[in-house]
């Protein structure tokens, strides 16, 4: 989810947006139906006031035909018609209603005028989009088309709707066309950071993600410039540091002095040494793929390590299960293994080291004293815990590059005068 955030926002804005709008549009266009029926319902006043003047006079069914043709009525005198529009139809409105009429009468004592109250009741019905006015007394009723009047027509406000619709959803399709390169950045900047120096980030567009891109892809080639040098530097200065290291050790057995000879050979083999691990560390520092990652029993890695070491068997007590598996580059591991072997064999009381797995974790066990110094101290190059020790103070910091190339971090814990490091 966190990986697709913006995406996420703007699929849920496009999602709000659309259904706030259908909201919207559904209620205008129940409003404005209802406005519509309300507005053309008036006209029932016209038909109950030609009606109940035609029941009051009691005029000819011709003459109440001629007053309804006048406003483009007619009644629907097929009793199929009829049954199937009050059967079918559909209700738009009905009202009930008390119609007063006044009529001049004559008895003894003169002229006077009778009030008379009717009560009706007036349906608007639609039928195969024709409007009906179904009026109804006490003693009859009457259905009356409409020729003139036409049902609500909904296709204006569908219209709109879809217009706008269709322009909300055609800016966020917009929208999300201008994030895919944003997509594809980040997953080119991913495959950059594990390590792939070739991916190019070169685009030819130049908005505001284009212009980004092609800065990325012009730090790119200042980085792998930068890492070809050194790299080329540090090959180069360890190979030329190692003919006079060769040269000295051959000339250092020509040395008449045994006492002369043996100090220069452990000067260079020193030199030798250092040249060696800065060798490690390079190839540590540059790792570009996992090619060289493969799977192997850890069993086997750390009878690698010992043999590295060139330790007795007897000083390493070893409780791995046979069955467990590294991917990892073996030669790197191992010698981070040998290292760990190394430092207990030069700080131990007892000159002996316990290796073995907790909890899916490699522990490496020894006694001796505490570290006077937290763990991210020896984890710098070129320090160490005794400057009298025969090491460079590169051990820890090795191991460390080591195990961050393979995801994984080197911890220190000192319990009852056992010195504990963790490989998690």
């Amino acid at each position: 989810m966190k990986k697709h955030g913006v995406l996420i926002t703007v699929l849920f804005a496009l999602s709000v947006s659309l259904i706030s709008i259908s909201a919207i549009f559904l209620e205008f266009y129940k409003l404005n139906k209802k406005q519509y029926i309300d507005h053309i319902f008036t006209k029932y006043s016209v038909v109950t006031q030609i009606y109940t003047e035609h029941q009051q006079r009691q005029t000819s069914e011709t003459m109440l035909d001629a007053n309804l043709a006048v406003y483009k009525m007619q009644i629907v005198k097929k009793e199929e018609e009829q049954k199937a529009v009050l059967d079918k139809g559909i209700i738009l409105k009905r009202e009930g209603l008390e119609s007063l009429s006044a009529s001049l009468m004559y008895d003894g004592n003169g002229f006077y005028a009778q009030n008379k109250v009717t009560k009706l009741r007036a349906t608007m019905i639609q039928y195969k989009k024709i409007i009906y006015f179904h009026i109804q007394t006490k003693n009859a009723g009457i259905l009356i088309k409409d020729e003139q009047l036409t049902p609500y027509n909904y296709l204006n406000i569908m219209y709109a709707f879809s217009t706008i619709f269709m322009i909300i959803s055609a800016s966020f399709i917009l929208v999300l066309q201008k994030l895919r390169p944003l997509i594809r950045l980040r997953r080119k900047i991913a495959l950059f950071g594990d390590g792939d120096m070739q991916i190019s980030f070169k685009t030819s567009s130049c908005d505001e993600i284009g212009l980004v891109s092609n800065e990325l892809e012009s730090t790119r080639e200042k980085i792998s410039t930068i890492l070809e040098s050194r790299t080329l530097f540090l090959r180069n200065i360890m190979h030329e540091l190692k003919t006079p290291i060769a040269k000295g050790t051959i000339a250092t057995q020509m040395l008449d002095s045994q006492k002369q000879r043996k100090r220069f050979s452990s000067i260079f083999n020193r030199l030798e040494a250092l040249v060696t691990e800065f060798a490690l560390i390079e190839e540590v520092t540059s790792i570009d793929d996992k090619r060289d990652f493969n799977e192997y029993r850890l069993i086997d890695i750390i009878d690698g390590a010992i043999d590295m070491a060139m330790v007795e068997r007897d000083v390493v007590s070893v409780d791995i299960p046979s069955d467990k598996k590294l991917h990892a580059n073996y030669r790197l591991y191992t010698t981070a293994i040998k290292n760990m072997i190394d430092n207990a064999m030069k700080y131990s009381t007892d000159g002996h080291i316990n290796i073995l797995m907790r909890n899916e974790e490699l522990y490496f066990e020894s006694r001796g004293e505490c570290l006077s110094q937290p763990l991210s101290y020896y984890i710098e190059p070129f320090t160490k815990e005794n400057p009298s020790k025969n090491s460079f103070g590169l051990g820890l910091y090795l191991v460390d590059s080591i195990l961050k190339a393979h995801g994984q971090v080197l911890a220190h814990e000192y319990e009852d005068g056992v010195n504990r490091f963790i490989f998690a």
